[in-house]
């Protein structure tokens, strides 16, 4: 299962694994908007492979396994690490050269 997470990690440059009533979720695809990138979400609720790819989250390191965060294919972390780029500027830049923003 961590490879079908590897796998749809890499779809687009930004990708959140997010369940549809988490306000931190909320919270990582405003920001990442934001900056003027459009993640691509995978609401884990509604998907029938849910509960395994949140384990396999877990299992890669995600603690809580959601929000998950992938920047050009990298886990960039949950909400707090995430965060924690936004606080030392380091996000934007990542966003940029994963190709998610131009500017």
């Amino acid at each position: 299962m961590a490879e079908r997470v590897m796998r749809l990690a890499a779809q687009k440059p930004v990708v959140i694994f997010s369940r549809s009533n988490c306000c931190m979720c909320h919270t990582m695809k405003t920001l990442i908007s934001e900056h003027g990138a459009y993640p691509l979400v995978h609401q884990l609720d509604e998907d029938p492979n849910g509960r395994e790819l949140e384990r396999a989250l877990l299992r890669m390191g995600c603690n809580p396994a959601i929000p998950a965060v992938f920047i050009g294919g990298q886990l960039a972390g949950g909400a707090s690490e995430v965060m924690t780029l936004q606080l030392s500027s380091s996000l934007r830049p990542w966003l940029i050269r994963a190709g998610a923003i131009w500017v």
